[in-house]
């Protein structure tokens, strides 16, 4: 089973940057996409941003190009997000995922992280 731990969530106000990070560990084999979700309270969970290792891809949410920012570094396991002009809708809690494909992302048992929370102040 894959291990991921999240960090960097906090509280900013609109217009300011975050930066979350997410490492993980454990079996790796064939998790050739990560990336993240957020879920926002009273509202489903929905996909940000993800990497594809081998080609590196990138993918993003509408709602986000532009403002955010995935990279990592596969070798490490490690992904991260660059939140930039954020706002309050961007206030959730933003769960990192692996898999082996964008669509797959987050899906199978045990490929979603604990969650970091963000909170936008206006």
């Amino acid at each position: 089973q894959v291990q991921l731990v999240e960090s960097g969530g906090g509280s900013v106000q609109a217009g300011g940057s975050l930066r979350l990070s997410c490492a993980a560990s454990g079996r790796t084999f064939g998790t050739d996409v990560m990336g993240w979700f957020r879920q926002a309270p009273g509202k489903e969970r929905k996909f940000v941003a993800g990497v594809h290792w081998k080609s590196g891809a990138t993918f993003y949410s509408d709602s986000v190009k532009g403002r955010f920012t995935i990279s990592g570094d596969n070798a490490k396991n490690t992904v991260y997000l660059q939140m930039n002009s954020l706002n309050p809708e961007d206030t959730a809690v933003y769960y990192c995922a692996v898999g082996g494909s964008i669509g797959t992302m987050g899906h199978s048992e045990g490929s979603l992280g604990q969650g970091t929370q963000v909170t936008v102040s206006s």
